[in-house]
């Protein structure tokens, strides 16, 4: 019996896929890098992206004069990305999507 995978992203998925894409970019990345290597609206992306920051997973930096705004990944979003690359490639070993 082969386990489908969700048709919808999991939230911690979707964690992933925005600090998966900032550290892709050398560990910063501005919103609209995120927002298409994320394949994310923008307001949903701005949702995820105050719990990030909350949660101590990214920096949000601002320049001010240009209106620039870039996100940068903290030494806790790397731990992240290394052990969720683990339990993933875990998960996969039995069959089971994550």
């Amino acid at each position: 019996m082969t386990v489908k995978p969700p048709k919808h992203r999991s939230q911690i998925k979707i964690y992933y896929d925005i600090l998966r894409v900032i550290w892709s970019e050398g560990g910063q990345a501005r919103l609209t890098k995120i927002l298409h290597g994320a394949n994310l609206s923008y307001d949903r992306l701005q949702k995820y992206m105050a719990q990030l920051k909350e949660k101590g997973f990214v920096v949000e930096h601002r320049n001010e004069e240009e209106k620039i705004v870039w996100y940068e990944l903290t030494d806790k979003a790397y731990n992240f990305l290394e052990q969720f690359k683990r339990i993933k490639r875990f998960m996969d070993a039995f069959g089971f999507p994550i």
